[in-house]
């Protein structure tokens, strides 16, 4: 009998023999077998390289487990609202495709241990990759939040891809403001149907945390480390994607988590109790003009005037710094004449109305432009973020909610002020790489 896609298979070639799942093949790709090891990744082999491939198991389709939904009045609601991501998805194996459920049955079905915690609400308002996402794709986010606050939900938690999912942490933050209860950002390094997801432990610490804490602002959900014993609840402004693919990649910068969740010993203990609390409070909104232009550029060495004058038709501009915040922004010798280009080029960008912000790209630390004279010369021509310790994607935002809600000589006060937990008093030693 010959394998099909979505059969179990042994794939055996002049060298080796592989187990998985035969996965289907793209049409610019027809020389090759795809195949679904047992770790969760997938492996192309080259087909001139395979001797055999042995049927193991023949593809199956099971049918979802759709749970039967009973609403226990002792218990809190919370409501999961779904924008995308791996966290409630699934491999079809017969196609290949990502399967995603969002009904409140299918995601009790998918994670059983949320029926003790609280009752469920699931609905999907969006379905992208989290790098697809633009401004409006936040106010969308903080209406549907909204919404659910006004139906008497006790907590929300937002399903996103991982990503981008501390801009919309930072962009929720500043949108939501007199916020009464908890809004926690959810995401998944790896699919469900990997042994090694972290998609089960993140979503069920995230509603245990909401059910059982007196916690009201916007955090993130994610593994704490490379075990499966706890989560840490991270600060929505403060936190920044650190790596690729480890279930550990979040983490607080400048600054400490705001709780650790041990979901199995049924235990909260919080790092940093500087948060908001539940109470009456009425919500606000205060979104982010979808079409207000603002960029975020990367300094490095041998850079060109042109670089910066690509946004000189832009309402705000993120500058990453080097170190402290520098920038090539002098003329030293006959070589660096382009710097000074940079420097004009920038002076008469803010002369026409463009908010310059200074970020570090060391991500750890804060901006201090009085140290150097090159930076106390772009302090002169207006470029700000003196003493800021926010991330750059933090900057980001705040730069174009600023924009949206303020008046640009109000920008220009509020963009170092502390105004949501956005800038820290101090910096301490622990929280560097913590």
């Amino acid at each position: 009998m010959q394998a099909k896609t979505g059969d179990t298979v042994v794939v055996e070639t002049k060298d080796k023999k592989l187990n998985g799942i035969l996965m289907p093949v793209p049409e610019s790709e027809n020389d090759v077998v795809i195949l679904k090891l047992e770790s969760g990744y997938n492996i192309g082999i080259d087909k001139k390289d395979v001797k055999e491939i042995k049927l193991v198991k023949a593809y199956s389709e099971k049918k979802q487990k759709t749970a039967e939904i009973k609403p226990d009045k002792k218990l809190p609601t919370i409501s999961i609202l779904h924008t995308g991501g791996t966290i409630a998805s699934k491999v079809d194996y017969k196609t290949g495709g990502v399967i995603a459920k969002f009904s409140p049955g299918e995601i009790i079905g998918m994670f059983p241990e949320l029926t003790k915690i609280a009752n469920i609400k699931s609905r999907k308002i969006a379905s992208m990759q989290s790098e697809m996402m633009r401004f409006v794709h936040y106010n969308l986010m903080a209406k549907e939040i909204e919404k659910e606050i006004k139906s008497g939900t006790e907590g929300i938690i937002i399903t996103h891809g991982t990503d981008t999912m501390h801009y919309s942490s930072a962009a929720l933050s500043f949108i939501l403001e007199d916020l009464s209860v908890p809004v926690i950002l959810v995401g998944s390094q790896r699919s469900s149907d990997r042994g090694s997801s972290d998609a089960g432990l993140n979503l069920i610490s995230a509603c245990y945390f909401i059910a059982n804490s007196d916690f009201a602002d916007v955090a993130i959900c994610m593994h704490e480390n490379l075990s499966d014993e706890s989560c840490l609840i991270l600060p929505a402004l403060k936190t920044r994607k650190m790596h690729t693919s480890r279930r550990d990649a979040f983490r607080a910068i400048n600054t400490t988590p705001i709780a650790r969740v041990n979901f199995n010993e049924k235990n909260i203990s919080f790092i940093n109790k500087n948060y908001n609390k539940k109470d009456k409070r009425k919500l606000k909104l205060k979104l982010i003009n979808e079409k207000i232009k603002v960029g975020l550029i990367k300094t490095h060495t041998n850079m060109f005037a042109e670089e910066f004058l690509a946004y000189k038709n832009f309402d705000g501009l993120v500058i990453e710094g080097t170190g402290l915040g520098h920038l090539p922004n002098e003329e030293i010798d006959e070589y660096t004449r382009e710097n000074k280009k940079i420097f004009d080029s920038l002076k008469e960008m803010i002369k026409n109305g463009l908010i310059v912000v200074m970020s570090s790209q060391t991500i750890y630390g804060r901006i201090q432009m009085n140290v150097y004279t090159p930076m106390r010369e772009l302090q002169e021509i207006g470029v700000l973020g003196h003493l800021s310790d926010m991330t750059p994607e933090t900057t980001f935002i705040k730069l174009a909610w600023l924009l949206s809600n303020y008046r640009k000589e109000e920008v220009k006060e509020l963009i170092t002020k502390n105004i949501r937990g956005d800038i820290s008093e101090r910096v301490e030693d622990k929280t560097f790489l913590s």
